[in-house]
């Protein structure tokens, strides 16, 4: 289930349920004739009807609805009106099952904001109307679930994005994946296309890779690529992305970089490795395939696929060297 969804499912489940809560208030208070909460109580229900509603409207805009705080603040609000214009105490009982919707629909920060107002009108509605105990008894229950729902969404936030970053992060190298890269570099592709700025992209790959896996074994080239993801983030530029591939071959995206800039950093990339002391292999070489986008490149399959090109001529022509393939000129 993708994010949008999950929302959209939360998000109508906490409008029903808390439109079934309400109509169940209104059923009581009719019952015995509590005709002006009955009428609140309705006019509550149907604006979470009118949530549920604007759920299934925007059900694939979920992630950046902006209805949803307009709604909650009306709710919010009548509650509050309620509260001190019919002056019923057993009005702030209501707030409680609102804390939780607040909390379930709006963004943590948001929800916590929205929420905070309320705790303090009423707490100085209670402490106006109520003995001092039976005040901060109930603020204290309000306390205690605004906190408990909140740990609740920090905990699920926290998840959901260590669970995002080990979707896109190489586990042996801790550099970004595969997966990742081709939507970074479709994002790229598609800034350098409106702003008209310049990018270039490297392929680069360990030369020689089978001989050394054949000497060392794997647990050994893994702590080769590890130390290799080090050393290039050490090289290259803040802003440039990593990108670790299979089979000993890394991906770099250097934005606002033309053809001449990144000729001087793959120079720069090959003859740091080349003169580098490795922990396994003690020395070794990179082939680096590079290359420019031009006006007709959109697509990111078209950049990538040509950095591969470069990065097998390089090797062609006997590893431990560079190759522009957008001229057909070595760099």
């Amino acid at each position: 289930m993708t994010e949008t969804r999950l929302r959209t499912f939360t998000h109508l489940a906490g409008y029903c349920l808390a439109t079934l809560f309400i109509i169940s208030l209104a059923a009581q208070n009719l019952r015995y004739g509590f005709y002006d909460l009955f009428y609140l109580a309705i006019t509550l229900a149907v604006l979470t009807l009118l949530g549920a509603a604007y759920t299934l409207v925007s059900r694939r805009q979920q992630l950046r609805a902006p209805g949803h705080r307009l709604m909650l603040i009306i709710l919010n609000a009548a509650v509050i009106a309620a509260l001190f214009s019919l002056d019923r105490t057993d009005i702030a009982n209501w707030v409680m099952p609102l804390l939780l919707l607040n909390m379930l629909i709006l963004p943590l920060r948001q929800g916590l904001i929205l929420s905070g107002g309320i705790i303090l009108a009423l707490t100085g509605y209670l402490l106006a109307h109520q003995p001092l105990a039976d005040a901060l008894l109930t603020v204290a229950a309000a306390l205690i679930i605004l906190g408990a729902a909140a740990l609740y969404i920090w905990h699920y936030q926290h998840m959901a994005q260590s669970a995002e970053d080990l979707s896109i992060t190489d586990p042996v190298t801790g550099a970004h994946n595969a997966r990742f890269l081709d939507e970074s570099l479709q994002k790229e592709i598609s800034r350098a296309n409106v702003t008209g700025h310049s990018l270039s992209v490297i392929m680069l790959g360990i030369d020689y890779l089978d001989e050394v896996e054949s000497l060392h074994g794997t647990s050994a080239i893994q702590d080769l690529f590890r130390e290799m993801t080090r050393h290039l983030f050490d090289v290259i530029r803040a802003g440039d992305t990593l990108y670790a591939m299979d089979n000993g071959e890394f991906f770099l995206i250097l934005p606002f970089t033309p053809e001449e800039g990144v000729r001087v950093i793959a120079e720069r990339v090959r003859r740091t490795i080349a003169e580098n002391h490795w922990p396994v292999a003690k020395k070794l070489t990179v082939s680096l395939g590079c290359t420019t986008r031009n006006s007709e490149d959109h697509r990111s399959s078209v950049v990538r696929d040509r950095a591969r090109k470069a990065l097998q001529e390089a090797r062609n022509r006997g590893h431990d060297r560079i190759w522009f393939s957008q001229q057909d000129d070595q760099c």
